[in-house]
């Protein structure tokens, strides 16, 4: 929403070691067949080399030609890379394959749940309403949320957005211009400087937060919306944490939804649709200007 980012092709990890392991394969088969060739050859000197040359021709291993010893282990040596290559490989195939991808998808959904468990241990969610919006509900009656965010709920990977949306760009500024706009510190973080014709409120625990002059500082969602009280229309314009904590607040949302999964590491919570009635609907197709296509909605509290 704020800067533009060059899109970078992205590739699922498990799909990455699937292609890693097919030419893993690719280059056992031709070490393979290299070692055959190098074989035959061989043999076929050592042959040559007792039997015409005389090389060692009274030379006996166990009574037996000391070449017919030297080929029979060099044998046992290719017979042993062929058994790897297709032996062991057919016991570790697809189905070896799927169970590591299962085993690895298993483990990753466990330590999902586990900072999940995690961060609603450190940060509890508010889950009666009712009581959190009258506390500063005389606040609040214009309170909008702004974000840009993807079909899977993607707003930003490190500390940047990943798309660039020139007219998404434009209705940010054209809404947002002449009003407070209240966010994290990261999100603060990631302007060049602050944007012109607006206050800017920042959410951080750092007690001494350094910020440029007109710039306010709070410590909780509460204060910074009640440093806005004077506007008629503040906006909250991210990041995932501050959206999240900012909703039970919030009486009009204005999402652009890009039409696109991305890849992220910060994200728009999930929404209770039952809470709202969709006002305006507005869609954008992809041009010269904006990489993807996209709608913009308004959204309006029941």
């Amino acid at each position: 929403m704020f800067g533009k980012k060059t899109q970078k092709p992205q590739i699922d990890k498990d799909q990455l070691e699937l292609i890693e392991n097919a030419q893993r394969r690719i280059k056992q088969k031709k070490r393979l067949y290299t070692h055959f060739v190098v074989f035959l050859i061989g043999a076929v000197f050592l042959i040559f080399a007792n039997t015409v040359l005389g090389i060692g021709e009274t030379f006996t291993i166990f009574n037996q030609n000391w070449f017919v010893i030297a080929i029979s282990i060099w044998l046992f040596i290719f017979l042993y890379h062929v058994f790897n290559v297709f032996v062991t490989n057919r016991l570790m195939g697809k189905d070896w394959e799927k169970a590591q991808l299962d085993k690895l998808v298993g483990a990753q959904k466990l330590r999902i749940e586990k900072l999940k468990q995690k961060v609603e241990k450190d940060f509890p969610v508010q889950t009666d309403f009712s009581e959190a919006r009258p506390a500063i509900q005389e606040n609040t009656n214009n309170l909008t949320l702004i974000v840009a965010a993807s079909e899977n709920n993607a707003i930003g990977k490190d500390n940047a957005l990943i798309w660039h949306l020139s007219d998404d760009l434009k209705r940010f500024k054209s809404l947002t211009s002449g009003h407070h706009i209240i966010m994290g510190r990261k999100t603060f973080e990631s302007f060049p400087k602050p944007l012109p014709n607006r206050t800017h409120v920042v959410i951080t625990k750092q007690d001494d937060y350094q910020v440029p002059q007109g710039v306010l500082v709070a410590n909780s969602i509460e204060k910074a919306i009640e440093m806005s009280k004077g506007d008629n229309q503040p906006f909250i314009i991210g990041g995932g944490e501050i959206y999240r904590q900012a909703l039970p607040f919030v009486n009009t949302m204005e999402i652009t939804r890009v039409h696109e999964s991305f890849e992220g590491d910060t994200f728009f919570p999930e929404i209770n649709m039952n809470e709202w009635n969709e006002t305006s609907r507005i869609f954008h197709g992809k041009d010269a200007n904006n990489d993807y296509d996209f709608t913009f909605f308004t959204y309006k509290r029941h």
